[in-house]
């Protein structure tokens, strides 16, 4: 009869082996980042500090771009518009896709396929959506002329308060769906031990929902959040073919306004300030938010762990 024998070799060579491991795993995903993410974002900012029409003979000017750029009076307003309606879609989004997300954790066959239905928003690309919506809100042939139905007949997109809340309205509408499959998965991994503890106590599913619900969803609460206002950042195409940025100034956000100076102005340097100030942006946000969440979202909620 044998009998198993103790290992012998060392604690931490194991554990060195075990991360020797893991970083050729990770090699893979790292140079498919260094290629795709950093070296464009490394050719970005060089540009920046240079003056280019996009075609011809590349200048370096130093810090000229940087002063020219952050001496725009259009600059601070594209950021304020930026985070108002980063802001806003967030409040918007975040108890939205909480409730529907619990809500769809049920067990009731039905929920299935609402969920499947619901999701379908999401499988639409931004043009699309918005290439829709311009002709349903159009306040000569849209939905509202065509219904005769005098409210919805205004002129949505002419006017800058409506064009904001329209712009909103259309990121919820489409991303909700995605935020509430986040947390209808995070919903479904809450033990029902602590529910049936809870109905001992005498509490209903309101309480249940404020004292269990929510702070096992803390931490999915961070990473949703994290992936709406770092995806904020980059709204582009449905606002450019929404509204152009328009009335007036009232929806160019920082990414519309980098592409009309690259693009349209022939103005790289500048354009290039703008990218960069938009990932200082993404990255400042995320460890923000990261430190709002403790710092601990990668570990586990469950059972109060």
């Amino acid at each position: 009869m044998s009998t198993a024998r103790p290992s012998t070799a060392p604690a931490g060579a194991s554990l060195a082996g075990r991360s020797g491991s893991v970083t050729w795993m990770a090699l893979p995903a790292m140079v498919i980042f260094t290629a795709f993410g950093v070296i464009p974002l490394l050719g970005v900012l060089g540009l920046s500090f240079t003056s280019w029409d996009g075609i011809g003979v590349i200048h370096f000017t130093g810090l000229r771009s940087w002063r020219a750029e952050l001496a725009n009076p259009g600059l601070p307003h594209a950021i304020f518009v930026t985070f108002k309606i980063m802001i806003l879609s967030w409040l918007v989004q975040t108890p939205l896709s909480i409730l529907i997300g619990v809500f769809l954790a049920g067990h009731q066959r039905y929920r299935n396929w609402l969920a499947v239905l619901y999701f379908i928003p999401l499988l639409l690309s931004s043009a699309a959506i918005a290439v829709a919506y311009k002709a349903l809100l159009d306040p000569n042939f849209g939905l509202g002329a065509g219904l005769h139905i005098g409210w919805l007949s205004q002129d949505w997109l002419g006017r800058g308060g409506l064009a904001v809340a329209v712009v909103i309205f259309i990121v919820s509408w489409q991303f909700i769906p995605f935020h509430s499959l986040i947390y209808q998965g995070a919903a479904r991994q809450i033990p029902r031990t602590m529910y049936e503890a809870a109905e001992i106590d005498g509490a209903g599913r309101i309480r249940a929902f404020w004292s269990i619900t929510l702070p096992q969803l803390k931490n999915t609460v961070i990473a949703s959040s994290t992936l709406m206002v770092v995806g904020s950042l980059t709204f582009f195409d449905l606002i450019f073919i929404l509204t152009a940025g328009g009335p007036g100034d009232a929806t160019r956000v920082l990414a519309l306004s980098m592409y009309k100076t690259g693009f349209q102005a022939n103005l790289m340097g500048l354009a290039s300030v703008i990218a960069v100030i938009l990932v200082l942006f993404g990255v400042g946000l995320a460890l923000l938010l990261r430190r709002i969440g403790g710092g601990a979202n990668t570990q586990s909620t469950l059972e109060g762990g």
